[in-house]
């Protein structure tokens, strides 16, 4: 009886470890499709008003006042303190920052570069690819290193095929297919500065492979000149599968959604985060939710504000443990009470035989 009210016991105190990890683990799979809950958690672990106040100092000294505005604003809403000193500081960056002249050199730059620095910088970029210039720059500079042999982006080569071949559609849908447009923009934009993750640089080339048509691209490439667009356009449309485009659209629009919701540099850092395109839909549902809070969630919580922190195989080996101590403790439970009821049995057996023996042979 001794041994196993033991083993009962050290069931017991392991039901009491294992078992708030269990709730907790079923807790992280209920809210493993909802970014904006698991950002939440994330921000519980690890956001507070010291933290608050060194990023925001920290994107002032590196000039981000985007950044700097993000972390007020995410302050603000979860009810965390900050210096008032950096709350003005910030204010008065973010004006210096949309000042016409601050803004018309960063559109100018944008625009001739196609690598912007802010907002007015992709506006730039963005202008230049919805009217092909951009595209067509990146097309030129690319297809004629693919031509004579040099090293070329063929990602960047391919995503500015892809944009001369939707761009027309974006026209003629008045419209409609923007966010995919502008989606590719922030995408050449994260390659070229190297913001865009291993994971999503993988997978989009494998994307691009099935839509673009490199021997026909190579082909056409020496004909390429900024002078002549409707030959970069032409050759794109001819060389590219739109029809075979879907999942590298719908990665395009889900950036897109993110630049509209938080603005372009919260769509580069979710660029920078995401291994994949379903993570990259969940930085997405995460913007709509968070909105210009959404820099400074991804910058405190990471990979964290999209995905679990624990490995699906240790979230189950929580439940797992836990469904086998309980089934241990019942089991042991059950035989305590079964010997616990033949001791009984015996020593009920034994009275009333002696009982029976007194009877027959009284003293």
């Amino acid at each position: 009886m001794a041994p196993v009210l033991l083993i009962a016991a050290v069931l017991a105190a392991g039901a009491a470890f294992v078992l708030p990890r269990a709730f907790e683990a079923g807790h992280l799979f209920a809210i493993e499709d909802d970014p904006a809950a698991i950002a939440d958690r994330a921000l519980e672990q690890n956001f507070n008003s010291t933290v608050a106040n060194h990023e925001i100092e920290a994107a002032l000294t590196a000039k981000d006042s985007d950044l700097a505005k993000s972390f007020v604003d995410l302050a603000a809403e979860r009810k965390v303190a900050v210096e008032p000193s950096l709350v003005e500081k910030t204010s008065a960056a973010v004006a210096e920052d949309a000042s016409a002249g601050h803004a018309a050199q960063s559109f100018a730059y944008g625009l001739v570069t196609g690598e912007p620095s802010d907002v007015a910088g992709f506006a730039g970029t963005a202008l230049g690819d919805l009217f092909v210039f951009g595209d067509i720059r990146d097309a030129v500079r690319e297809g004629s290193r693919l031509a004579t042999g040099q090293q070329a982006d063929e990602l960047v080569l391919g995503l500015a095929c892809v944009g001369l071949a939707i761009t027309a559609g974006t026209y003629a849908t008045l419209g409609a297919a923007a966010p995919v447009r502008v989606g590719l923009t922030a995408a050449k934009v994260a390659r070229k500065t190297e913001r865009l993750s291993a994971g999503l640089i993988a997978r989009m080339s494998r994307m691009l492979r099935g839509v673009v048509d490199w021997a026909a691209i190579k082909r056409a490439a020496t004909s390429f000149s900024i002078t002549e667009p409707q030959v970069a356009v032409r050759a794109a449309r001819d060389a590219v599968k739109v029809e075979r485009a879907e999942g590298l659209l719908d990665l395009g629009r889900d950036i897109g959604r993110v630049q509209a919701k938080a603005g372009t540099q919260a769509a580069l850092d979710g660029l920078k985060i995401a291994e994949s395109p379903v993570e990259m839909a969940r930085v997405a549902k995460l913007a709509e939710k968070s909105g210009s809070r959404t820099r400074a969630i991804l910058k405190t919580a990471g990979r964290g504000a999209i995905a679990l922190s624990l490995a699906t195989f240790n979230l189950t080996s929580w439940i797992v443990s836990a469904l086998f101590t309980l089934l241990m403790f019942v089991a042991s439970l059950k035989s305590m009470t079964e010997r616990g009821a033949r001791r009984y049995f015996r020593w009920r057996k034994r009275r009333r035989v002696q009982r029976e023996a007194d009877a027959t042979f009284p003293a």
